[in-house]
């Protein structure tokens, strides 16, 4: 069974083949600015900072290409540390400054550090969104100010970014879910496990997962975990007191599926046996998993080449190149 959902995965992706295109360790402009503090006289303490605040928005825009920000959801998931990991070396690769900033999944906050970005002069912005449609006006702002937009993982909604760097997550969705259908079987009952609502890759695995699964299996609960581990495990288990006959779980990623995971070893009920539990980016914990028959499959997505290419995107952009507006990275299948 497991080599032919392995078979199932592999042709659902082909159609998923792309070609993708590929930043330094995280840069604070507080250094630039303290000289000023340090050397201004009393009598001019008013005057000499404000004349002196522009070199340094200047220096943090580091060097002739000038800077780059990353505005990123949250750190707190290891499917975007990933990404920040791979910005952070390509930048020190190509020899330019990457400001990253954590926005711990609050609109609010990004909204703030985005700004901050502005002020600090940055070149391009790369953004992952907190949430799609929150994020929009000040992705105008952004771009108001003359700074380029290079969205990865999730879009801007109205597609305001100047490129997209991302998966095809319905077709990835849609393959996934296929792959599930063929595991659990026709009209076995089933929950699904949503992304952060109002992020586009939560909205789009879900359609694919829906396009793939409708009328063919009884969904008896779909609810949010918001990517979490945690989450997913108290989600879970609420489901599975309610649902105690359930056969499978769709997981929009991993740290909800291994929340899963935890909460059907509380009921009793042993994964990738009693029941099937797919998971979603192919991070370490899911890969071991999957390995160990608990998980049915995951997802990679590459994480690593989305940040690489979104910083080799952001240079393309400060040298007056041509870019694409999506550059799509290929996703590869993990199963036992």
């Amino acid at each position: 069974m497991k080599n032919r959902i392995f078979r199932t995965l592999m042709a659902g992706m082909l159609v998923l083949t792309l070609t993708g295109c590929t930043g330094a360790a995280a840069v604070e402009s507080a250094p630039a600015t303290e000289p000023a503090a340090e050397t201004a006289e009393a009598p001019a303490a008013e005057e000499a900072p404000a004349a002196e605040e522009a070199p340094a928005a200047e220096e943090a825009g580091g060097g002739e290409l000038g800077a780059i920000g990353f505005s990123i959801s949250t750190m707190n998931n290891p499917f975007f540390v990933s990404m920040a990991e791979g910005a952070e070396a390509k930048a020190a690769e190509l020899g330019v400054d990457l400001t990253i900033v954590d926005a711990g999944n609050d609109t609010a906050k990004q909204t703030t550090d985005i700004e901050d970005l502005i002020s600090k002069n940055v070149k391009v912005l790369i953004v992952n969104p907190a949430d799609s449609a929150s994020i929009v006006p000040t992705i105008k702002d952004v771009q108001a100010a003359g700074i380029k937009v290079v969205a990865v993982d999730r879009y801007v909604d109205g597609e305001l970014q100047d490129t997209f760097i991302g998966t095809d997550n319905v077709a990835a969705g849609e393959a996934a879910g296929k792959a599930f259908l063929d595991a659990v079987g026709e009209g076995a009952k089933v929950a699904i496990l949503e992304g952060v609502p109002g992020a586009s890759s939560a909205i789009e695995r879900q359609q694919g997962f829906h396009n793939a699964i409708d009328g063919h299996v009884d969904i008896v609960a779909s609810q949010t975990a918001n990517y979490d581990r945690s989450e997913g495990l108290t989600v879970t288990e609420n489901i599975l007191q309610a649902h105690p006959e359930i056969e499978g779980i769709l997981s929009a990623n991993d740290e909800m599926a291994l929340g899963a995971l935890e909460a059907c070893d509380a009921a009793g009920k042993k994964p990738g046996q009693d029941i099937l539990v797919t998971g979603f980016d192919a991070g370490d914990d899911a890969r071991a998993a999957v390995k160990d028959g608990r998980m049915l499959f995951t997802v990679e997505q590459q994480t690593v080449l989305m940040g690489e290419t979104a910083v080799e995107t952001a240079v393309k952009y400060m040298n007056g190149e041509a870019v694409d507006s999506r550059i799509p990275i290929d996703v590869i299948m993990v199963a036992e």
